[in-house]
């Protein structure tokens, strides 16, 4: 009894709603999206069978039947006749399905209806599962269920937590040229700049904001945070290394160099215009805040740190 997987997110007052159906849905401790079996079998205008497996013994019947087997592939058929056994938050047993056979389960459905083999009084459930079928894409349904469950919140953050994990380095690496001559000749040319300054190594401060707004505040949400935290300014000001050596060089660096490929391309896009090209920045690549969504404007330090 203990080793059963228990919902570790929703609740029975909020379900999966896909058009006029209504579903209990639960995120797993393992992270399963499980459909409650008795109301998916009702979303599909199916009258509910014996208690024993959750009823599902209603759904094998339709599935395995003359007219209808032909349509539901073995695999499918395995998993209609094995439902998920958890333990819900409120207490008992209950069964489900992976939140995704709901959208096989339909598929397969209407191509019985099209084939014309539903019998008459099966007619209504090749009509409930077109309406599922249309509510939803199979590829959406897995948020759907996030969504209701909560789970959304956490699974954003996972995300976010895995992609800065392979982003950043906590040890500082070699420093290796990453941002191309091309990005910093874009922005000389946009604001009137003479280049052969920028050939000595100098580059206008304002140069550092502007890489801090363009590319760490917008290739992914929290970045430019935690570069600033890798690679603090020291008591007088400055910083003791590049941002870049903070970049891992598998994955990091080519995500980094994609980003730059793609405001060079903007800067083209808007005939080197400054204004033009923090419009298209705008549209293309909002700032993230912490939570992924746009924030506003983000204050910088007058110390910086460039590639």
């Amino acid at each position: 009894m203990s080793s059963l997987p228990r919902a570790s997110f929703g609740s029975p007052d909020k379900p999966l709603i896909i058009g006029e159906a209504k579903i209990q849905c639960y995120v797993l401790n393992n992270k399963k999206r499980v459909l409650v079996l008795g109301e998916m079998i009702r979303a599909l205008g199916m009258k509910p069978g014996s208690a024993g497996k959750g009823g599902n013994d209603r759904l094998a019947s339709f599935a395995s039947g003359i007219r209808v087997k032909p349509f539901i592939p073995n695999e499918l058929m395995a998993m209609i006749e094995n439902p998920i056994k958890f333990k819900p938050p409120t207490g008992g047993i209950a069964y489900g399905y992976e939140a995704t056979i709901l959208a096989d389960i339909c598929k397969s459905i209407i191509e019985a209806r099209k084939n014309g083999v539903l019998q008459k009084q099966q007619a209504h459930i090749g009509e409930r599962a077109e309406m599922l079928i249309s509510a939803f894409a199979k590829v959406g349904i897995i948020a759907l269920v996030d969504e209701a469950t909560g789970f959304q919140e956490v699974r954003d953050k996972d995300a976010l937590k895995n992609f800065l994990e392979k982003f950043l380095l906590e040890e500082r690496g070699k420093w290796v040229k990453t941002f191309p001559d091309q990005f910093f000749e874009m922005i000389f040319k946009m604001k009137g700049w003479t280049w052969h300054f920028a050939n000595s190594g100098k580059k206008p401060q304002v140069v550092g904001h502007y890489v801090n707004d363009f590319v760490y505040s917008r290739i992914a949400p929290q970045v430019l945070k935690e570069l600033r935290e890798l690679n603090p300014t020291k008591p007088h000001g400055g910083r003791s290394f590049k941002h870049t050596q903070y970049i891992s060089p598998d994955y990091g660096h080519p995500k980094l160099k994609e980003h730059l490929a793609a405001l060079i391309a903007l800067g083209r896009g808007a005939g080197f215009n400054w204004n033009n090209f923090k419009r298209l920045i705008e549209r293309a690549f909002p700032k993230f805040s912490i939570d992924g969504s746009a924030a506003p404007e983000l204050g910088f330090p007058e110390d910086v740190s460039i590639d």
